[in-house]
């Protein structure tokens, strides 16, 4: 597929949400993939890191104190304290971005998702990815072994709330094929960057 030229290419800000073992993070990869040029937003968290995951490219891994302070002094465009974490989006980077020329890519959830648009609304596309049913989303989240119980089921408790937000984002998509959810979202954001400026 031919892409846009970089005359014609203003940058934005792709927001992708989904409830917890939707696939999300996996679509946001296979994204960034095929969109070398494109940022990733990497958050903030207060969670602790998991075995796999790298300071820095997963998330930006602060102390809590250091998030409440991050929150004080107005450094994050959006947070939300989540199972008892902080998770946010440091402002500093998004400016940076948009300020390089750089489109930017994020993975995070409804609610920060929203706060981006209210914060940068001419940049932002929201995408809401959806589970074909909730009995998928429990058997991927269960399939997982990333939670304990409890934890799974405070992410399963979320579900109803994150559906009814989709209705406030620019689009929908099912993830009931991986690589048909990733073309899907791929054509938008071709069709999104080939709009002229």
């Amino acid at each position: 597929m031919v892409r846009a030229s970089d005359a014609a290419i203003k940058p934005k800000l792709f927001v992708i949400s989904a409830p917890s073992g939707s696939g999300k993070t996996t679509i946001a990869r296979e994204l960034l993939k095929r969109h070398p040029d494109m940022l990733f937003s990497v958050s903030a968290t207060t969670r602790p890191k998991r075995e796999f995951e790298t300071e820095g490219t997963d998330y930006f891994f602060l102390s809590k104190k250091q998030f409440e302070e991050y929150i004080h002094r107005g450094r994050l465009v959006e947070w939300e304290q989540i199972y008892g974490d902080y998770y946010g989006t440091l402002t500093s980077e998004v400016d940076k971005a948009l300020q390089q020329g750089k489109s930017m890519l994020f993975d995070i959830d409804v609610k920060g998702a929203l706060s981006i648009k209210r914060h940068y609304p001419q940049e932002s596309m929201l995408i809401f990815i959806k589970p074909p049913s909730i009995e998928v989303l429990t058997e991927r989240l269960t399939n997982r072994k990333t939670e304990n119980p409890d934890a799974m089921l405070r992410r399963l408790e979320r579900v109803p709330m994150e559906l009814e937000q989709a209705k406030e984002f620019d689009v929908c998509v099912v993830n009931d094929d991986l690589t048909k959810a990733v073309n899907a979202i791929d054509e938008i954001i071709f069709h999104t960057l080939s709009t002229p400026v």
